[in-house]
């Protein structure tokens, strides 16, 4: 499998839990104005997932409303 980490030359969003046990890891990049933003541990994911959706990616887009 690849790598799915995004990329300014690949944008969007990648979150992992590899088990119900393990943390979640995520890690974004906004193809319109660039912002990045990592994040590790279930809540910091969750926050970090909820920023990426009202503030950039389909925020941008109109895609999210």
């Amino acid at each position: 499998m690849s790598d799915l980490t995004p990329t300014p030359d690949a944008p969007g969003l990648h979150v992992a839990k590899p088990s119900r046990g393990a943390p979640a890891t995520g890690s974004y990049v906004c193809g319109s104005c660039e912002a990045t933003s990592t994040a590790y541990g279930d809540a910091d994911v969750w926050a970090m997932v909820q920023d990426y959706t009202a503030s950039h990616g389909p925020a941008h887009t109109g895609e999210g409303r």
